[in-house]
């Protein structure tokens, strides 16, 4: 391999200095997107016009439409309904509800994106369990993981389509659904099987603490927190008396709870912050005990006298688990900066992240993606929250699953626009805006829902990480990578160069993601094939396929974080499974 050019080593830079953002963590992905376009232009690697090119892009276009067509099924009912008829299909055997849902993830990550495949099933599959008396920490995982084998058999996945428009790039063809369904079929099969023969054994068999929580009939035995609640009753002379919740900061200043509050028999579950506290009031307070006796110096008295347990039980509030969404308006922000409590009627007890539960200074975490939040409040404002987009309730069950009048419209089209893509009658990215349109014009959703519905943050990461492939091939890199791979191909054989990509992309993928990874790796095997007079559809196959293997980390892909928190699970879990599903879908690429 010749030296490098100095473009060259800019270009090496500015990749790692991406790659180093995006595994640490410290600015979103879009953003460290950005800043790579940026340094791209300003450095002179690329022309301007070629760093902006990304926005324009036939996979941003097909992948924009993914977004409005996806959200459409779900507003108008088409998935709800669907993901209730196959959860009736479980039964009560833990492993026929482990198969079912593992196959209903896979066959509506066919047709959607795979992440609100997840978060459509998360509530059923919840609900099945609880049915059939089987722990969720059980089948959070592998429906986790079916749905990232059903996105590895359909073109409708973001890293698969981004592969497909670098195959076009290059003069290649474009992927279609025929490329991945046969050896993606073949993958998820085996990855059940995989699951209830083997990989069912190293599933945890522990739940978050909310789920063990809930048979439970009050709330100190549901919370299991009988160490950290306190009785505090406000003496006469206390500073607190005559102020409203919200003016004693007893939550801001102490990182405590009130979970309720006395006046005489009467009990305020939960108080709002605006709740005047009186002379003799008992407040139930969630905490630390040093963090409680500090309220000692506000003239009140703190114990344990067991007299809320009568008043506990048969109150009409419920503990539920809100799951923040993958892509969520709440992500970054604390419970005080959302104005939680006041705007849902909903008291935040604790959050259950990374296999841990958090019990003090809730309202002041930094709220992410995964995070399940214990919560107590009325049914009223639960069933409120529900309707919130960005917010899963695993347990609620909405009052009806009946696809709305403009169902069919939206199934017909959706059925239209794959025909037409799978067919090569128009173009995958026409098909999809055509289909978006059609699905605005039938009334399915307005055009301020289609904005709503799309990605904004995954189309910028996509149009910002994409001029990468392109200095990659423009500065003469990927053609020296041939030439070095040109005497590599002759002595170990073009399988296993395709392996060896494979392998980098499945590794690279662990850490930030399938998107990114078929971004950075997709172009440099694509250009490597071709200089090495390989096929490179096989290889673009192979690289999209493997960034869809997200299970040995759950930060490899959103769907894993998405179950993490309902299913009680740690990181350990993730690659104690995942490993032996990495290999039965490197086993069902078999030798050609």
């Amino acid at each position: 391999m010749q030296g490098l050019t100095t473009d060259q080593i800019i270009l090496l830079t500015i990749a790692g200095l991406t790659i180093l953002g995006l595994l640490t963590s410290r600015f979103t992905p879009d953003v460290v997107a950005v800043l790579s376009l940026l340094a791209l232009g300003i450095t002179g690697v690329i022309p301007v016009e070629d760093a902006l090119a990304g926005f324009s892009r036939p996979a941003v276009m097909t992948i924009i439409g993914l977004f409005i067509i996806t959200s459409t099924l779900e507003r108008t009912g088409v998935v709800q309904w669907i993901a209730g008829r196959l959860a009736r299909l479980a039964g009560n055997s833990e492993g026929r509800v482990m198969t079912v849902l593992m196959v209903a993830g896979a066959l509506l990550s066919l047709l959607m994106n795979t992440i609100a495949a997840g978060a459509v099933l998360l509530p059923a599959a919840v609900q099945v369990a609880h049915g059939a008396g089987v722990r969720t920490s059980k089948i959070l995982l592998p429906l986790a993981f079916g749905t990232l084998l059903g996105g590895m058999s359909t073109l409708l996945t973001t890293s698969n389509i981004i592969v497909s428009g670098i195959l076009q790039a290059q003069g290649a063809p474009a992927l279609t659904m025929l490329d991945f369904l046969p050896v993606g079929m073949l993958t998820t099969l085996m990855g059940v099987g995989y699951m209830l023969l083997l990989g069912k054994r190293w599933l945890p068999a522990h739940e978050s603490a909310v789920r063990e929580a809930l048979p439970r009939p009050n709330l100190l035995d549901t919370y299991r927190l009988a160490e950290r609640l306190w009785e505090v009753r406000i003496l006469p002379d206390s500073p607190l008396v005559g102020c409203r919740l919200v003016e004693t900061t007893i939550g801001a200043q102490y990182g405590t709870t009130v979970i309720a509050i006395w006046h005489g028999q009467a009990a305020i579950i939960p108080p709002g912050p605006d709740d005047v506290i009186s002379a003799d009031d008992i407040l139930l307070i969630l905490g630390r005990e040093e963090r409680v006796r500090a309220l000692e110096s506000l003239q009140t008295t703190m114990g344990r006298n067991g007299r809320y347990k009568a008043v506990m039980q048969g109150f009409p509030v419920q503990l539920t688990e809100v799951v923040i969404g993958p892509r969520s308006a709440a992500i970054g922000q604390t419970l005080k900066q959302l104005r939680f409590r006041s705007k849902f009627g909903l008291t935040s007890v604790g959050i259950w992240r990374e296999g841990r539960s958090y019990l003090t200074d809730v309202g002041d975490f930094a709220l992410r993606a995964g995070d399940a939040i214990l919560m107590v409040g009325p049914d009223r404002s639960i069933e409120t929250l529900a309707q919130e987009p960005g917010y899963i309730i695993p347990d609620y069950q909405p009052p009806t699953d009946k696809p709305t009048h403009k169902a069919p419209w939206a199934i017909g089209i959706t059925v239209l626009v794959l025909l037409l893509s799978i067919f090569r009658l128009l173009p995958t990215a026409e098909a999809m805006l055509a289909g978006a349109v059609g699905l605005i014009l039938t009334g399915c959703l307005t055009a301020e829902e289609a904005y709503q519905a799309i990605e904004w943050r995954v189309v910028v990461l996509i149009a910002g990480l994409a001029p990468l492939g392109t200095a990659l091939v423009t500065t003469g890199l990927t053609e020296q990578i041939g030439a070095l791979l040109t005497g590599v191909v002759h002595t170990i054989g073009p399988l296993t160069v395709l392996a060896l990509f494979y392998l980098a992309t499945v590794l690279l993928s662990q850490g930030v993601g399938g998107q990114v990874a078929a971004l950075i790796i997709g172009p440099i095997a694509v250009n490597a094939a071709i200089a090495v007079g390989m096929n490179p559809v096989p290889i673009g196959v192979a690289v999209a396929m493997a960034c869809s293997c997200a299970f040995l980390t759950p930060i490899a892909h959103p769907v894993n974080i998405l179950m993490m928190g309902p299913g009680g699970y740690t990181a350990r879990d993730f690659f104690r499974v995942g490993l032996g599903m990495l290999s039965r879908s490197q086993d069902s690429l078999g030798p050609g």
